[in-house]
């Protein structure tokens, strides 16, 4: 799993993956802290995230483990939404 916020919406009123109703968000990876970096993903959301909050995504086959996702055309998903990361017995994130 990776750290990711979610940035952005993305619609999308033609496609073909086989997911009724799907919401999809832009979502950077991040760091522990919540900072950003410079890349993106399209991400399914399965847990009813928004924008701005710090999520953990999957990717690639793993994304497809889901009932909602199971052998679809999804390689990004949305399973959680973070609350705390502790690093080192430190809180270095808190939503």
């Amino acid at each position: 799993m990776i750290l990711g916020k979610v940035v952005g919406t993305v619609v999308s009123t033609r496609k073909n993956d086989g997911v009724a109703g799907g919401r999809y968000f832009l979502v950077c990876p991040c760091d522990t802290r919540g900072r950003v970096k410079k890349d993106y993903f399209v991400a399914l959301d399965l847990v009813g995230c928004g924008v701005g909050e710090v999520v953990l995504i999957s990717q690639g086959s793993s994304a497809r483990q889901a009932e909602i996702s199971h052998q679809k055309a999804v390689d990004c998903v949305v399973v959680g939404i973070v609350d705390l990361v502790e690093e080192n017995g430190q809180i270095v994130f808190r939503k």
